[in-house]
């Protein structure tokens, strides 16, 4: 059936401007299994830096509307900014990436959120500051064909019900769903009805298993149970190990795309791989090239700065994708 909307997609959830500093002397302590790291550096003193790079229009939702447009679909963004000049700049971004903007809800008073990305060596910290704004009514989706819901605010649990609400009484509309910080520490009952109408869920392995208050990492366990909430097709990611993905009835392990050289700075490279992945699907390719589609724009994301900047045309995809190497294919498990 034709779509109502002007848009294939509307992506929800909260933008910000990043301003990223790579720092010149920090140390990381790990437990002796290289988890719970901390950055450190001196206290009470001055920290120099190498770079400095401010990019606007970022977060979940915003890197992959930005990068659906990119791979030639029609994306709006449905967010709140401030009144200020940081404002001004996002919309811009939307302009120029040619993503829709009808659906950017302007708060005259707020200021636009900010966040600060600490960068050492491949790896990031974040200082993030949600602002509370007024949003859009839901009703504004309208028929869109796909949605893709990710961070929001803390103030935004009557958003999650309405929008759950609004999916429930359109079962043409599919989205995808990856929980952001504070949709995880909301937990799974009170956004059971968002896992409910959820079609597609993008998740890390670790946050499976937080959702699901599970201590096995077991793919096929934590596929069972993320199922039962709702979702039809699942990808967990695992960083440099790949990823897996369901539909339901089958279940795949996925390598990462060979990158061409070491990670530059890894920020946004979940955001790409659900980019990818929601492409393909809203292309009308079937789960297993959709597992193709997600690591090459993750691979290609994390060669620059910020999440954006390595976001690839569908061109680009198509021809990275003929130079794959015979293994770079999902295998059942």
């Amino acid at each position: 059936m034709k779509s109502k909307s002007k848009y294939q997609i509307v992506s929800i959830g909260d933008c910000a401007i990043d301003a990223f500093i790579r720092l010149h002397e920090a140390s990381v302590h790990c437990d002796i299994n290289k988890k719970n790291c901390q950055i450190c550096f001196s206290f009470a003193d001055k920290i120099p830096y190498e770079t400095l790079e401010v990019i606007p229009a970022v977060g979940n939702s915003s890197n992959v509307a930005v990068g659906l447009a990119r791979l030639g679909l029609k994306a709006a963004a449905f967010n709140a900014i401030g009144g200020d000049l940081f404002a001004k700049q996002v919309l811009e971004v939307y302009r120029k990436e040619k993503v829709g903007t009808d659906l950017v809800k302007i708060n005259p008073k707020a200021q636009t959120n900010y966040h600060f990305v600490l960068n050492f060596q491949a790896e990031r910290t974040i200082l993030v500051k949600h602002n509370l704004y007024e949003y859009h009514d839901v009703s504004k989706i309208g028929e869109t064909e796909w949605v893709y819901f990710s961070s929001m605010a803390e103030n935004t649990l009557p958003f999650h019900q309405k929008l759950a609400a609004y999916l429930e009484k359109r079962p043409t509309i599919k989205m995808g769903f990856n929980p952001g910080t504070f949709q995880l520490k909301l937990g799974t009952q009170k956004l059971r009805n968002i896992y409910r109408n959820t079609h597609v869920l993008f998740v890390n392995r670790e946050e499976a298993q937080k959702i699901l208050s599970e201590k096995s990492r077991d793919p096929k366990t934590l596929f069972a149970g993320l199922h039962k909430l709702g979702p039809k097709i699942i990808l967990i990611t695992d960083g440099p190990d790949g990823s897996f993905v369901s539909d339901g009835a089958n279940q795949y392990s996925m390598p990462i795309y060979p990158d061409p050289a070491p990670p530059f700075e890894r920020t946004g490279a979940g955001d790409a791989s659900s980019t990818g992945f929601m492409a393909a699907l809203i292309y009308g390719l079937p789960v297993t090239e959709a597992a193709r589609w997600a690591p090459i724009e993750s691979m290609s994301v994390v060669q620059y700065t910020g999440a954006q900047k390595g976001l690839l045309t569908k061109k680009q995809l198509l021809d990275l994708l003929k130079k794959a190497p015979k293994n770079y294919q999902p295998k059942r498990i």
